[in-house]
């Protein structure tokens, strides 16, 4: 259907300081050989995940229930159910690999002293180890369309621009899947659904949001350390104590002066991103939750840190807000690109209480979105769990 997938020579760089960059390999071993004194700890903690990945991934990243490996997911979960920041600090004792870890974790949005941080950030190094951290062809768009023809080729049918404000819009269907946060389920729903399930929806949580920017550029981002260019994603933060500062911030009033920075620059790699001898590239951080505060300049200052020059390569730029993330996307309530908070009190247990928590308290009404496990990323699995469930109610 048209869907190719491009995998940079390195999934990811982490440039500090002193003009080097820590580059995360599909090889944990090359990785670990970058990281100095503490190569033997992070094979100890890393390989054992990425070679068991299948079977930790059945219960890591599926509904909560009894794992059918439980030795593979014990072994993860005395690891993953740690504080990034603390395990970080236990295990390894160079800058280096605490930084890279730190920088994994953060995905989490969530501070890297809180559990279970320490999980994110270990099933992204295994996905990348296991599989790279690959992108699109032609942007995120492609996979959109693959999607769309495999499903038209079944004989499915796609309706877009018409807003759903009610159920009583759809056309008669035994299953209703949809992809919508809590907070719109009541609204379109409600009626329907009885007052104590409706009550636990009201107390689902939203988390921090993301203020996001995009750059046509005049050439490629100028990285102090050329390994930069290697990767297709950069995590720019600098140290453990730097990234666990702006993580922790987003979580008050104020963001960090110094914001945690995941930036994308898929023209060096994709020649259809860009016009030739231009450059594209985007990026954003985490602030608090429907924050107005306008990370233009923090952003870009970061990443002018590592690589000097970039400001004098912006040709233009493309800003979002968390209130203009949540207009692109309504499910993006207050810029919360997760779904909701991902903590120990709301992984598995999103948007309420169930073993299973595609289905809601209406019949033959299914929720697909990333409020329900496994959460927030671009794996597809909630819509994947919610059609099996589905498809059990109703063969």
């Amino acid at each position: 259907y048209g869907l190719e997938w491009i995998y940079s020579p390195a999934p990811l760089a982490h440039p500090l300081d002193n003009g080097d960059a820590i580059l995360f390999d599909r090889s944990v071993g090359t990785t670990g050989a970058a990281l100095g004194a503490d190569a033997d700890a992070y094979w100890r903690l890393v390989a054992p995940v990425a070679r068991r990945w299948e079977r930790i991934a059945d219960g890591a990243l599926a509904p909560l229930r009894w794992p059918r490996y439980p030795f593979s997911m014990a072994s993860f979960g005395l690891r993953g159910l740690w504080p990034a920041r603390m395990l970080a600090e236990t295990l390894f004792r160079g800058e280096r690999a605490r930084a890279l870890f730190a920088g994994m974790a953060a995905h989490a949005i969530l501070p890297l002293e809180r559990m279970p941080s320490a999980a994110v950030g270990l099933v992204l190094i295994a996905l990348g180890h296991r599989f790279g951290w690959p992108i699109p062809r032609g942007g995120s768009q492609s996979l959109a369309n693959a999607l769309a023809a495999y499903l038209r080729s079944l004989g499915g049918e796609i309706r877009t621009g018409e807003r759903v404000d009610s159920l009583a819009q759809l056309p008669p269907a035994r299953s209703i899947l949809l992809d919508i946060t809590p907070r719109q389920l009541l609204r379109i729903a409600g009626e329907q659904l009885p007052g104590r399930y409706r009550r636990a929806l009201g107390r689902y949580r939203y988390g921090p949001g993301v203020f996001k920017l995009d750059w046509a550029l005049d050439g490629p981002i100028p990285w102090r350390d050329p390994a930069c260019a290697r990767a297709a994603t950069v995590h720019v933060g600098g140290t453990l104590p730097e990234i666990a500062e702006s993580e922790r911030a987003v979580w008050g009033s104020a963001p960090s002066e110094q914001p945690f920075v995941l930036l994308a620059q898929p023209s060096l790699f994709d020649e259809s991103r860009a016009p030739a001898g231009k450059h594209t590239a985007w990026a954003y951080c985490h602030v608090p939750h429907g924050s107005t505060h306008d990370m233009t300049a923090r952003i870009e200052a970061q990443i002018e840190r590592f690589a000097p020059g970039f400001r004098d390569r912006i040709l233009e730029r493309s800003v979002l807000s968390p209130a203009a993330m949540e207009m692109y996307n309504a499910n993006y309530i207050g810029g919360d690109i997760n779904g909701g908070v991902q903590d120990l009190g709301q992984l598995f247990t999103r948007p309420t209480w169930s073993l299973t928590p595609y289905r809601t308290a209406a019949k033959g009404i299914y929720l697909c979105s990333s409020a329900t496990p496994p959460g927030g990323g671009v794996h597809g699995l909630c819509g994947y769990f919610a059609a099996q469930t589905a498809l059990h109610d109703d063969p």
